[in-house]
């Protein structure tokens, strides 16, 4: 019988690690666009608001994940025992997901357990259900990073804590697909520029929502002086 060498984190749960489980197969849809349409009589086709209704801003609804695990050989007695355990553990909740072939993003969803057992040798159990659309960044920009889960060709390398602010700086941000507002917090009042509009920032975490971060090349330029921070985590299909 063939086991996967490849686990899932669930929370603070390694399917491989923990329970001996390495995943055989993975089924990850892609999340369906919400369309948002009007049929209008005497034209042909429809009126499509999608963009002009979210600001070109698509949204998603959940996708679908599917593992499957063939387990170790186990009595029917350990076998329920392993099952209960796992059940117990995620059924219904929700939780991080993080696969070991993309150990840099985690899922945000809830899985169910379903299981199948034959005889002695041969069982499976399958974890399905939905996850939210955007996979994320497994650390933000005020997270220390580990090098052993960085991937050199999609990771990127985000470090915008306790920035000095000593008249003017530029801080230059690679967005992600999903738009973001950032969580910016300063230790004294200073003015930020984003897109030609000028914000001012009281001391302590500001969320302003006309700087939102996009996909591409985002530019944030602080006035003043300050030791800034600037919490954001990608997010992408």
């Amino acid at each position: 019988m063939y086991r996967g060498n490849l686990g899932v984190q669930i929370g603070d749960k390694h399917t491989l690690k923990d329970w001996g489980l390495g995943w055989t197969k993975i089924t990850l849809g892609f999340p369906e666009a919400k369309i948002y349409e009007q049929d209008v009589p005497g034209m042909d086709g429809v009126l499509d608001f999608t963009e002009s209704l979210t600001g070109g801003d698509v949204k998603y609804k959940t996708r679908s994940l599917s593992l499957e695990f063939e387990t170790p050989e186990q009595d029917y007695y350990d076998w329920s025992i392993r099952v209960s355990e796992i059940a117990n553990y995620l059924t219904g909740r929700k939780c991080k997901i993080i696969l070991d072939n993309d150990p840099g993003f985690y899922y945000i969803g809830r899985l169910n357990v379903e299981v199948e057992k034959t005889n002695r040798v041969e069982g499976t159990i399958t974890l399905s259900g939905n996850v939210e659309p955007y996979k994320f960044e497994k650390f933000s920009s005020l997270e220390p990073w580990e090098w052993d889960s960085f991937n050199f060709k999609t990771g990127i390398i985000r470090n915008y804590k306790n920035i000095i602010v000593n008249g003017t700086y530029s801080l230059r941000i690679p967005g992600r697909r999903k738009r973001i507002v950032p969580v910016i917090s300063c230790d004294e009042s200073v003015q930020v520029s984003y897109e030609g509009t000028t914000y001012t920032l009281s001391p302590g975490k500001n969320k302003v929502f006309g700087i939102c971060i996009k996909e591409g090349e985002n530019i944030l330029t602080f006035s003043g002086n300050a030791t800034v921070s600037v919490d954001y985590r990608g997010g992408m299909l």
